[in-house]
């Protein structure tokens, strides 16, 4: 489950590495052009290792791995990528400290943070908003909008931002208790569908194309997230980390922005790394960049995200989990504030 948070606490290390799919890859290039200039000056005087979490999504973050621009930007640095199946394993690599940097869902980070992990991490960057990516999908051709779904059984990977996203849709149609849901993992949902067990689905890629194949879209992340329940992709650090290495956490974000930048003013070229790294053609690349929303790093330093916001929208979503026994207790406000590092992406953003 790529956005799932793990319940269990227990085990920790064990988990993290068996949920840590590729491991202690550095050279992590698929791309066969010709180099990359680093978008700020080059840093010879980091020589330190810096281990990174990613995950199959599409965004910056595989842009820069493709590109080697880290390498490129701090020659002297060494840097571990490994891939992880979901944000539950990456807080548990945070937890058992063989992590410095991870990506993972607004979810899992808000289940980091609160009671009773209580990790000290730092959310440096915002990857992607989530949208069209993630939807809710019904097999009822007669099914046209949320309210139709009054009495059926609803799969989605509970804990997840899906959920979360799910949740809000079903609240605002006022059947919170007239449908029944189903915690299911994607490739069991997908079975749970072509067996008849479930009559819709909130899901993400690839299980999302794979229902549309005789389903149809009823509303998705990019309508929750309007309606005041946004998801995210982030970018987590060790607050231990980001505190020993603020000019490199300062260049990782230049690298990040650069990349979004590409995405947004040329999104073929982008696609063409992503799909490298995916393992698919450029076009579904570029349809599955289609359902996120990208933010460069002078609109991630304001007010409405990294600036302010972002703390008060993982509050949300903690208390979102109390609500499902994913958490045993909300910290307080400053506790979500405080974790949101926004002086990389406003340096960045000032350049």
């Amino acid at each position: 489950m790529r956005r799932t948070v793990a319940a269990a606490v227990a085990g920790m290390l064990v988990l993290a590495l068996t949920g840590c799919v590729e491991s202690g890859r550095t050279d992590s290039s698929r791309y066969t052009g010709e180099q990359v200039a680093c978008p700020v000056p080059v840093d010879e005087s980091f020589t330190g290792s810096v281990r990174i979490g990613y995950q199959d999504i599409p965004n910056g973050d595989l842009i820069v791995k493709d590109t080697g621009l880290l390498r490129t930007c701090l020659p002297h640095g060494t840097f571990t990528w490994s891939k992880f199946a979901s944000g539950g394993d990456v807080i548990q690599a945070f937890g058992a400290g063989s992590l410095d940097i991870g990506l993972l869902g607004s979810a899992p980070t808000a289940r980091a943070l609160s009671v009773p992990l209580r990790q000290d991490l730092k959310v440096i960057w915002i990857h992607d908003v989530i949208q069209g990516a993630e939807s809710l999908v019904a097999k009822d051709p007669s099914i046209t909008s949320v309210a139709g779904l009054r009495g059926k059984r609803i799969a989605v990977p509970f804990a997840s931002t899906a959920h979360y996203s799910l949740t809000g849709a079903l609240a605002a149609a006022g059947l919170e208790r007239d449908v029944r849901l189903v915690n299911l993992a994607p490739d069991a949902i997908l079975g749970a569908w072509k067996g008849g067990q479930i009559d819709a689905a909130f899901i993400w890629e690839p299980t999302l194309s794979q229902v549309l194949s005789d389903g149809h879209v009823v509303t998705s992340a990019a309508q929750t997230a309007a309606a005041g329940r946004p998801t995210y992709d982030l970018a987590g650090a060790r607050g231990e980390f980001v505190s020993a290495n603020p000019k490199f956490v300062e260049v990782w974000t230049a690298a990040q922005h650069w990349a979004v930048t590409r995405i947004i003013s040329d999104p073929a070229q982008a696609a063409t790394h992503i799909a490298a790294q995916l393992g698919v053609t450029v076009d579904d690349a570029r349809k599955q960049l289609a359902g996120y929303g990208y933010l460069d790093a002078p609109t991630q330093a304001g007010a409405a995200y990294l600036g302010g916001q972002l703390g008060a929208d993982l509050r949300g979503t903690a208390e979102f989990l109390l609500s499902q026994g994913e958490v045993q207790g909300v910290r307080e406000r400053e506790a979500y504030a405080g974790a949101v590092y926004p002086a990389a992406a406003a340096a960045v953003g000032a350049k």
